[in-house]
């Protein structure tokens, strides 16, 4: 430092005017680089068959006053549309001691556009913008094409699968049991050869009848003695998957007997399984292993899998483009009354029977028009941990929508684990003693929860918002139910939503548990808990702070009313007190009986025209651009809009677990 010192008083002495420019110079540069934004890369995450998501690396933009404007037009079309704004991300702190968890949010935009065609490419325009400058690239055009709906191919050969002893009239080539077709496998040791395996482009018709393995018989005609597992590992490609298929003559069951695993196909890729029967097994659909193994492109289609403990899991970081659509899943929980795992009393913790319906890792899935009953949760998202460093094998872009689920103990979703672009649309949740809609944690996001509706959380926990999450965007949700968590989430976006409170006592309704001071929410909708005199908490850093993870649910500050917290805090400027009169016919779950059960076809969420929540929101591009009054609606469905449909497209409104 002396030796620079003295050169600078040198300069300073015989060349004043040099060094002071050079100063200012070095000063302008200094100040440049740290709020003037630096674009990086530019990166297109696989695209799913509705949603496209991107990300945009930055550096600098220290004040965070940096935004990334979006529009698209489908390829050929002359007007552009808006989109959502990329969410900033960067510096957030994701952890869990217990874990040794500890995870900051690198500098980047990140976004989705939503809700396109299937099969059709668009142009997608990023437009950077940064009052501080920005250097590199500032305008990003792209052309990206949704995928479509994996089908069976044409070009292979038909093989026929009837159960072992079937009598009647077989069409050919027919083979008894689905391993000899699929391998050409024989019996005992012989079980592992495959010699004739099934190639890439067949169909395998699985005919009506029972499929179900003596597990103790050497030579068992299934070919899956012992443990009782189809162990399948043949590749298909995109054009030619193998498609495995129930042949339309009636139900074709697979009946595990109560193996551990029935389907194990972490092997395989581009696999289709359709209009099947799969029970009597714990896990239906094992897809892959955490750093071992992975499936990627599986398909299971309005498939019926029951008496379950987990119909699909896959936790490979690998694994992508899973279609998971049209399925009755469904647990072996009790029917009859809410069980939770942190509920006391007569229908305390019961055994662990069921765990989750699915679970994925990895990245471009659609889990889309379930119905789910009896399970722990619904829907999961694994909670993996620190995401991997390669891009390839984040979890990002994976959507999770129009799902309708019933009677669970914890979650109904579960986006954990979640990296980027993590997408949770209009699914409908009735019944889950602990949570209904979990981030614990999401590393980054956006997460979007989206139009989503939720019934009857009697632990009062709607948003399981914890481990510190970050990167949370919340619109148009109606959540009839508490949200009381107090452990801090950062850089969250609440808009027109609706919590409405079921008077049970001492609750706050809402509680805003803002690690970071760029955490915003308005334009919601709140109905009080008439038994509290606390109706909102409110936890956010100093006004100078950009973020404080010290904070805890003892630094939250109370209010009584909608007026004391936009007058604290600055939220919810355009907030509003609403009562159940917003409905057509829709009344509370009775908080004295925790432990009932709701059904979905018995509930009408729709709006009453003439009530305080038709035209109380705010215009979102790309989310509500269809609103029919002078402004969006608040909650999941604008009044007058037909219904969406939820759960499997081919089942009439009743309930799918009676």
């Amino acid at each position: 430092m002396p030796i620079f010192k003295s050169m600078f008083n040198f300069l300073l002495m015989y060349y004043p005017k040099l060094t002071l420019t050079l100063l200012l110079l070095f000063l302008s540069f200094s100040l440049y680089s740290q709020n003037g934004t630096i674009s990086g890369e530019f990166i297109i995450e696989p695209p799913t068959l509705q949603n496209l998501g991107f990300e945009w690396k930055i550096e600098g933009d220290e004040n965070r006053n940096a935004k990334v404007v979006v529009e698209y037009r489908r390829n050929g079309d002359s007007i552009w549309k808006k989109g959502m704004p990329l969410l900033r991300v960067g510096g957030e702190r994701v952890f869990r001691e217990m874990e040794k968890l500890d995870y900051t949010v690198p500098h980047l935009f990140a976004g989705s556009i939503l809700d396109l065609e299937e099969g059709t490419t668009y142009e997608c325009k990023f437009i950077m913008e940064d009052p501080d400058g920005i250097q590199g690239d500032s305008v990003k055009t792209v052309r990206v094409t949704t995928r479509k709906v994996p089908t069976g191919s044409e070009s292979g050969r038909t093989l026929h699968v009837y159960p072992p002893g079937y009598k009647g009239e077989k069409i050919e080539p027919a083979f008894e049991g689905l391993k000899a077709a699929y391998f050409g496998s024989g019996l005992g040791d012989w079980s592992v050869v495959s010699e004739n395996k099934v190639q890439p482009g067949d169909v395998i018709l699985v005919h009506a009848g029972l499929y179900k393995a003596d597990l103790e018989d050497y030579v068992d005609p299934h070919g899956i003695p012992f443990d009782g597992t189809y162990v399948l590992n043949v590749k298909g490609t995109e054009e030619k998957p193998i498609h495995i298929k129930g042949a339309g003559d009636g139900k074709a069951i697979f009946d595990g007997n109560g193996a551990h695993r029935l389907f194990d196909v972490m092997g395989t890729s581009h696999h289709i399984f359709e209009d099947l029967v799969i029970r009597n097994t714990d896990i239906a659909f094992s897809a892959g292993t955490k750093e071992v193994i992975g499936a990627t492109d599986l398909s299971i289609i309005n498939c019926r899998i029951e008496n379950v403990g987990i119909a699909l899991i896959s936790e490979y970081a690998g694994s992508k483009n899973f279609y998971i659509a049209d399925n009755v899943v469904l647990g072996r929980d009790p029917r009859d009354h809410l069980v939770g795992w942190a509920n006391p009393g007569k229908y305390g913790a019961s055994p662990l029977k069921s765990y989750m319906g699915i679970k994925v890792y990895g990245s471009g899935h659609v889990i889309c028009h379930n119905a789910i009953a009896f399970f722990h949760d619904a829907i999961n998202i694994s909670t993996y941990g620190t995401p991997e460093r390669e891009q390839e094998l984040k979890a990002v872009s994976i959507d999770i929508y129009n799902n309708d689920m019933h009677l669970m103990v914890d979650d109904f979703i579960e986006a954990d684990g979640g990296v980027h672009n993590i997408r949770v649309l209009r699914n409908r949740g009735v019944n889950s003693a602990q949570c209904a809609l979990s981030a614990q944690p999401v590393f980054g996001g956006p997460a979007y929860f989206i139009r989503n509706l939720v019934y009857h959380i009697p632990n009062g926990f709607a948003l399981k918002f914890m481990a510190k999450p970050a990167g949370l965007i919340v619109y148009h949700n109606t959540i009839i139910a508490e949200n009381r968590n107090t452990q801090t989430y950062s850089n969250s976006h609440f808009r027109n939503n609706l919590f409405l409170g079921t008077d049970a006592p001492n609750r706050p309704i809402h509680a805003f548990a803002h690690a970071t001071s760029y955490s915003t929410s308005d334009y919601n909708g709140y109905r009080p808990n008439h038994q509290s005199d606390t109706h909102f908490l409110w936890i956010s850093p100093e006004k100078d702070q950009l973020m404080d993870y010290s904070l805890t649910g003892s630094d939250a500050r109370s209010f009584s009313s909608l007026e004391e917290l936009r007058k604290s805090s600055g939220l919810e400027e355009n907030g509003i007190w609403v009562d159940y009169d917003i409905f057509e016919n829709l009344s509370a779950p009775d908080p004295n009986d925790p432990h009932g059960i709701y059904h979905a076809v018995d509930l009408d969420f729709r709006l009453n025209p003439k009530g305080k929540a038709v035209n109380a929101g705010q215009i979102i591009p790309n989310v509500n651009d269809h609103h029919r009054g002078s402004a969006p609606d608040l909650g999941a469905l604008e009044s007058g809009e037909k219904l969406p449909v939820y759960g499997p497209r081919n089942l009439k409104n009743t309930p799918f677990y009676r």
